[in-house]
């Protein structure tokens, strides 16, 4: 065997064990496991796995094994592939990695690193004659602080080459015993709560490491009652926690497993899962794995990859900016990363480490202690509980880290719009509950002036029931921390009764339903220009409002002026109309949405007056969420909720 660098550092040690098998005495602990494509997987989302192309793929009878074709080089420089180094140069105690490789014919292995800029670097290698053999490299962690990435190639001579199994791993096991639990909540959703199940007790390795698994089921669609489910709970070995409560959001449904957890487990780290997700079961084993070396006690979450377009990673990680107290993408990130389109290697944005403020929690890792610290989730049905406990725990000590190659595929925010609609209230209300509980700024900083400018262009929008979702919103919130748990099962059903208030509450099947519009296409085009300078957006402002001391035509309340689409529905050309039709972000109908004047007006005035008192009346507010936190967040609190005791056993 020999070992070759083409870089100006100093090569890696590479060694080849005793034995053909993955897991030596050098290789201790198993971090990441290098997997492949599932069978029939489109070539789009094998590049999650693999980079190849349509004349140079890998065959690949196995989830653990890869045949390169002779003459061909193949890249594991992929995104379920390559070991994330620098989070865990950050955020761990480690300081090196080792990847093994169990391989056969005649070929060659080459190591390689990245900079957080994207520049790549060959690290070490190995030939190899055609014995099947096992090798290993020990590769150093220290050059990673800013950002970086390792992979390796393989290169097949005049016979393939096949890698049968590859992983990474550390030279040592973790500092203290650990135990792992896996929380779901689910709501309607029983199948694809079983199919989680099954994916959970279906691969050995993930298998091994659980302890528990709790499933807080909300729905009135049991997930018992569901095909597969018998077999799955087998499977799971008695190891399954089924309980079943009313509705009470995601909120209610993790915060169940994290008390469950508490009480009924031993388990020192606890997996919130969504119900919806696709997942990648060697996920849950790196991310257990991460947090059982980290540091100190953090949260580790999953990014999300989009379950409509498979190859697409939807989002990194994310941060509250904490002057208009709203989430954004972290910086140095970027929304919808296309890896069938542009791979790793050919990525720089995608080798810089980045640091979030929180993760979503259709992924979320939270050690037992941080639970034991902080308490449960806010009783905020859904929307900003997962934000604001990562908030929470960073508050505290706990930092949180989007570790890549840890993912599930969820249905990404492009085919929803729940800023409109009933999830508008929710939106809203806790976003000022989270903003009182940790904005920096007495006042909530630019917070108000941007609640105030989302109702303003919601009404000019013609969206009137949104707008009164708002309102609800804020006379919730105004009403202090003592509503929340009584609001926590009611406030769902009040939302969705009190959409339909307003014509764009209801959804019609389809345009066409309707007369046709009465806006012939010329104006039509014309009004769909958008204002582009300072000056004409604030013109095009003054002619929303003076448009709305007019009364609307006689005819707009039955035949729209126009039909619009959803990603044309902008302010300004909303504002200019008396009605239109307009689509559903998921495509599936339209709302007819038709312009009151006196309930624009009637609703504006409202918004003028709550924003002031929410501006005089916030300082107290604030002191008086942060009073009631701790027992918002109690076990105590929650068991009530839930209307259990908290010294009987509680599963079903």
């Amino acid at each position: 065997m020999t070992t070759t660098t083409n870089s100006p550092v100093s090569p890696e040690r590479v060694s080849e064990p005793s034995a053909d098998r993955l897991q030596s005495a050098k290789a201790v602990t198993l971090l990441q496991r290098v997997i492949l494509p599932r069978p029939g997987d489109p070539l789009k989302v094998r590049a999650l796995y693999v980079d190849e192309n349509d004349s140079r793929r890998v065959k690949s009878p196995s989830r653990s094994e890869a045949t390169v074709a002779a003459g061909d080089e193949v890249s594991f420089a992929a995104y379920f592939n390559a070991f994330p180094a620098s989070y865990w140069r950050r955020w761990t105690r480690l300081r090196t990695v080792i990847l093994g490789l169990r391989v056969s014919g005649p070929g060659r292995i080459d190591v390689y690193r990245s900079k957080a800029d994207g520049s790549i670097i060959h690290v070490t290698g190995a030939t190899t004659a055609g014995d099947q053999r096992s090798l290993e490299f020990e590769l150093d962690l220290t050059p990673f602080e800013d950002g970086g990435w390792y992979w390796f190639d393989v290169t097949a001579d005049d016979q393939p080459f096949t890698v049968h199994s590859a992983a990474w791993s550390a030279d040592e096991a973790p500092a203290e015993e650990t135990r792992l639990s896996i929380g779901i909540c689910t709501y309607d959703r029983p199948d694809d709560c079983v199919a989680a199940l099954a994916a959970l007790a279906g691969d050995p390795v993930v298998k091994e490491l659980i302890s528990a698994v709790v499933v807080a089921d909300q729905g009135n669609k049991k997930v018992r009652d569901a095909e597969g489910f018998s077999v799955a709970a087998e499977a799971l070995g008695g190891r399954l926690l089924l309980v079943e409560q009313p509705n009470l959001g995601g909120s209610g449904g993790f915060s169940r497993t994290m008390h469950e957890m508490l009480a009924h487990t031993d388990a020192t780290h606890h997996i919130l899962l969504d119900d919806d997700v696709l997942l990648e079961p060697d996920s849950i084993a790196r991310a257990y794995a991460f947090a059982r070396f980290a540091k100190s006690p953090m949260l580790v979450g999953g990014q999300m990859l989009a379950l409509q377009e498979r190859s697409v990673l939807h989002t990194m990680g994310e941060v509250v900016a904490r002057d208009r107290f709203f989430w954004r993408a972290a910086p140095n990130t970027e929304y919808a990363h296309d890896f069938a389109k542009k791979n790793l290697r050919k990525a720089p944005e995608l080798h810089r480490r980045i640091d979030v403020d929180y993760t979503g929690w259709w992924m979320c890792l939270i050690p037992r202690v941080v639970v034991e610290r902080l308490g449960l989730a806010l009783p905020l049905f859904i929307k900003w509980d997962d934000a604001e406990y990562g908030l929470r725990a960073g508050e505290h000590g706990f930092p949180t880290a989007t570790l890549p190659g840890v993912a599930v595929w969820h249905l990404s925010w492009s085919d929803k719009d729940d800023t409109a609609g009933w999830q508008a209230y929710f939106h809203t209300r806790n976003r000022l509950v989270a903003a009182a509980l940790h904005t920096p700024f007495k006042r909530g900083g630019k917070l108000l002036l941007d609640t105030f400018k989302f109702d303003l262009k919601f009404l000019i929008m013609l969206q009137y029931a949104t707008a009164a979702l708002h309102h609800r919103a804020y006379d919730d919130f105004l009403a202090g921390p003592d509503r929340l748990f009584p609001l926590l099962p009611t406030a769902l059903p009040t939302a969705l009764e009190h959409q339909g208030d307003y014509p764009d509450g209801h959804v019609v099947g389809s345009s066409s339903d309707l007369p046709l519009p009465s806006m012939g296409a010329i104006k039509a085009e014309r009004y769909m220009k958008p204002p582009t300078t300072p000056l004409s957006i604030g013109r095009t402002l003054l002619e929303a409002l003076v448009h709305n001391l007019r009364d609307p035509k006689p005819d707009a309340a039955e035949r729209p002026q126009m039909n619009i689409s959803a990603q044309d529905a902008r302010w300004f050309l909303l504002s200019r109309l008396d009605s239109a039709t307009v689509g559903t972000a998921d495509g599936r109908g339209v709302t007819f949405r038709r312009r009151e004047k006196d309930t624009f007006w009637r609703m504006l005035r409202h918004s003028v007056s709550v924003h002031l008192k929410l501006y005089r009346e916030f300082p107290r507010l604030q002191k008086e969420y942060r009073e009631h936190l701790e027992q918002l967040t109690s076990p105590r609190s929650w068991a009530a909720a839930f209307g259990i005791d908290e010294g009987r056993p509680t599963g079903g």
